[in-house]
């Protein structure tokens, strides 16, 4: 990809990003509570306490914090885990906040444990100590830090160490999958935004293909909106099918990878069980790629399934790739 259209596309991402709570689709539970925080805190003229959000990939965890940033019409400062590799990085965007200001630290499980030492007394009393020296000469200085939000995201929260999960006293909140009708709604939306006629046919096309992901979702409306552009043709159905066709997305949203992965369980393994390192092997791929990017999805549609012996193909596996399903195979987990 070249330099200009990843400028474009990160651009493309920021305009599609709501700006207001109406204009952000689902995740009901998780706007609720935060309006009662937020105006709870206001009514205090008190900044909101530390919030952690969490769930897969391309949910909206950081769209919430750009939304809570508005609402409270506070500054925001993004930094993200592996950017903050010294305690002087952390110190240093810390004691330059003002009152009220709001930090965002995405993939917050990514942070060195001796960063997360320094960031439990800011976040619990609002200091920060510092160590000079070494050795038998080294001393302590405690620095008052202004009243601040810490909004925090992560996409593996068993990572967060116990003691900095429990600092979040604002809540701790789980990001859901969407379903069909709210990832239209999204891409409804972002149709308009982008300037493009989308037919309700075409909406739902990518809307069932979007792995229930508001990010897919806009990626494939952007991909299928250029297909359109190129071959001068009005953004249908038809066209959403043969675009998607092209990215080798099939009608349930599965990817080339995702595909390999089932028909090397069902076709070489007869179905499985299949341990987790041979189906990485298989596919030439890295053993956490194949479980924490493929697996992930083909559980959530029921695709496979995991057992102490290994990952076993399901009847729908086989509908779905058109393999005959083995009527005896349920004595494989036996």
């Amino acid at each position: 990809m070249e330099k200009n259209e990843k400028n474009e596309d990160v651009f493309l991402d920021q305009s599609l990003r709501p700006n207001k709570w109406n204009e952000y689709i689902g995740q009901n539970h998780i706007k609720n509570n935060l309006k009662i925080l937020l105006e709870a805190a206001l009514l205090r003229n008190h900044p909101p306490e530390h919030i952690l959000f969490y769930g897969p990939p391309g949910l909206g965890k950081t769209t919430l914090a750009h939304l809570i940033a508005k609402e409270t019409g506070r500054q925001m400062k993004i930094t993200s885990g592996p950017a903050i590799e010294r305690v002087g990085d952390l110190a240093s965007i810390l004691t330059n906040l003002a009152p009220g200001d709001i930090i965002f630290i995405d993939e917050i499980h990514r942070l060195n444990k001796a960063i997360e030492e320094v960031l439990y007394p800011a976040m619990e009393s609002g200091v920060l100590d510092i160590i000079i020296g070494k050795g038998p000469s080294a001393r302590t200085i405690q620095l008052d830090l202004p009243p601040f939000t810490l909004i925090a995201a992560t996409t593996r929260i068993a990572l967060l160490s116990s003691p900095l999960r429990s600092r979040f006293s604002g809540g701790v909140f789980r990001l859901e999958f969407y379903n069909e009708d709210e990832v239209g709604e999204i891409i409804k939306r972002s149709a308009v935004l982008l300037g493009t006629e989308l037919d309700e046919g075409g909406q739902k096309e990518i809307a069932k293909r979007s792995r229930f992901t508001p990010r897919t979702a806009n990626y494939l409306l952007k991909r299928c909106r250029d297909y359109a552009q190129v071959n001068k043709k009005d953004l249908d159905k038809d066209m959403v099918c043969k675009a998607l066709d092209m990215l080798e997305i099939d009608e349930l949203g599965l990817t080339s990878s995702d595909r390999k992965v089932l028909e090397i369980i069902i076709d070489k393994f007869g179905g499985g069980p299949v341990g987790l390192g041979t189906i990485a092997a298989a596919t030439s791929e890295e053993e956490a790629t194949v479980e924490e990017v493929v697996e992930p999805y083909l559980l959530q549609l029921g695709l496979i399934e995991r057992t102490p012996r290994g990952r076993t193909a399901t009847r729908k596996a086989y509908e779905h790739l058109d393999f005959e399903y083995p009527e005896n195979s349920q004595d494989k987990l036996l």
